[in-house]
């Protein structure tokens, strides 16, 4: 008698079907948001996730300018980069950076919920955010979800 009766299986490259997903931020709160959209590009909804592949859908996010933040986070949270030169620390509020470029609040929120490596960054690739409702992407039938339907 076989004691084991099922096999592991493990998604290959070749056999992943990836779906086009849109996703609408309007009055979505950014954490809660970004954490289903790096569940969804991980491709853990899907029935043969895999950690070691790229198995994730790809994603567009649309009216990420209209994002909301809890709390005060919206002042006394800070974004911190470096230009590179001596003295060259900015830092900038999510009020600030959502009046310059709203797309960098969720990538960023996004990017650091993803896995940090070379597939991380494949994933990353597949995340597309648009501050308005419009996005160039219509050739490919996104799909519509709500966030509800995620997990």
């Amino acid at each position: 008698m076989d004691t084991l009766s099922y096999k592991t299986v493990s998604a290959k490259n070749e056999e992943i079907k990836r779906n086009w997903i849109i996703i609408d931020a309007e009055n979505e709160t950014v954490g809660r948001l970004c954490s289903n959209i790096a569940y969804l590009l991980r491709g853990k909804n899907k029935i043969n996730f895999t950690p070691h592949i790229d198995c994730g859908d790809n994603v567009i996010v649309i009216n990420a300018s209209k994002v909301r933040f809890t709390g005060k986070k919206i002042d006394a949270k800070e974004y911190i980069h470096y230009t590179g030169y001596p003295g060259g620390q900015r830092f900038a509020t999510p009020r600030q950076v959502l009046q310059t470029k709203p797309e960098r609040v969720v990538e960023h929120a996004v990017k650091g919920m993803l896995p940090k490596n070379r597939l991380g960054n494949a994933m990353y690739r597949k995340l597309f955010v648009y501050a308005g409702s419009e996005h160039p992407h219509e050739a490919q039938q996104p799909k519509k979800i709500s966030l509800k339907d995620v997990k």
